[in-house]
């Protein structure tokens, strides 16, 4: 054969070699090995074992609802019920152990996450109540006027 074809055909099997060497050396041994029950046998036999000793980092309405009942009853007696705690608070890896670890965010832009108005037709049917940010009470704070564990006007602090 010509060297126009030669070169070519040797430097694709050097490639095909040099990737099959590098792999060898970077894909762990217990990758794949357990049947194809995993996203097309792409999963670490190892990984299940380093997933259950990692920390959950949220607890859910539940975890919350031991310490905090009075709040958590409001709560779910309220629209709020389809929002997790930790929505607002924060996740609670290491709660109540380290107290310190949750945030309590109490800014307007969060309660808009949620409550903003937005104009597609689907937004209507949401279970949160929608408010223009513009017109509803520019500048001032939600928990001014509304509890967030009891957010109609009459659970008014």
């Amino acid at each position: 054969m010509k060297n126009h074809v030669l070169r070519p055909l040797w430097l694709a099997l050097a490639a095909v070699a040099l990737f099959l060497a590098v792999r060898y050396f970077l894909v762990p041994a217990d990758f794949g090995v357990h049947g194809r029950n995993f996203t097309y046998g792409f999963h670490r036999l190892g990984n299940i074992q380093e997933w259950r000793a990692f920390p959950p980092r949220y607890q859910g309405n539940k975890g919350c609802a031991k310490c905090h009942s009075e709040n958590y009853r409001h709560n779910m007696a309220s629209p709020h019920a389809v929002i997790q705690c930790e929505n607002c608070h924060g996740a609670a890896l290491g709660h109540p152990d380290l107290a310190e670890g949750i945030t309590i965010d109490t800014s307007r832009d969060l309660c808009l996450r949620c409550h903003a108005a937005l104009p597609y037709p689907t937004s209507e049917r949401s279970v949160l109540p929608a408010v223009d940010p513009e017109n509803h009470n520019a500048g001032v704070e939600c928990r001014e006027c509304h509890d967030p564990h009891n957010p109609d006007l009459e659970g008014m602090k």
